[in-house]
């Protein structure tokens, strides 16, 4: 795999055959996998708490669809 240094950058490099841009400096990867796992996380959470908030939507319309049949 060819590499060329992008310029300006000291840890960046440029795929020749693919274009791409890569970082060589693990340090940075590795923090900006930690914050790539910690937003997972954070949306996994959001989704979670959604979930629970329709379980509970659902609910208090099956109670209030109780309430409304014992009152006719």
């Amino acid at each position: 795999m060819s590499r060329l240094r992008v310029q300006g950058f000291e840890n960046l490099v440029r795929d020749i055959k693919t274009n791409g841009i890569i970082n060589t400096n693990t340090s940075e990867y590795s923090l900006y996998m930690a914050r790539a796992r910690a937003r997972e996380k954070s949306g996994d959470e959001i989704r979670s708490a959604v979930k629970e908030i329709n379980n509970l939507k659902t609910e208090l319309r099956e109670i209030k669809e109780l309430i409304k049949g014992i009152n006719k």
